[in-house]
């Protein structure tokens, strides 16, 4: 996966992976992508998530029940906006991905929420 730069973020990237952004709900490029492959930091290029994970949740972001590898995130307390949540971060490059919650499927029961400027992605070769 190609490793990027502030420089060369969007701004939405910037703002989200940088600056602990949101984008609006059902308007990122994956909430509604469905084909095989790696989801990657956009920040770094380092693997996050599996398309094998990805789920509609029904809130309008790209939502996972797994993450690739224990060490691809790190998970921290988020109070921000009157609410206690749990922030996922790329433990390679810090950049904010989304949160995660104890609502998702079985059997790992965890909605791994993402806004999409936080994501690149890697077809599955066939």
């Amino acid at each position: 996966m190609k490793k990027t730069t502030s420089k060369t973020l969007t701004p939405e990237q910037h703002h989200v992976l940088r600056e602990k952004g949101t984008e609006p709900a059902f308007t990122g490029k994956y909430w509604n992508h469905h084909e095989k492959g790696m989801y990657a930091c956009a920040g770094c290029g380092s693997p996050l998530f599996s398309s094998d994970t990805k789920f509609d949740s029904g809130t309008g972001w790209p939502s996972f029940s797994d993450i690739k590898s224990s060490d691809a995130i790190e998970v921290k307390e988020d109070n921000s906006h009157g609410m206690l949540r749990k922030e996922i971060i790329c433990k390679k490059c810090k950049g904010h991905l989304g949160h995660v919650f104890d609502d998702g499927p079985t059997p790992s029961c965890k909605r791994y929420c993402v806004n999409s400027a936080a994501l690149t992605f890697k077809k599955k070769k066939p």
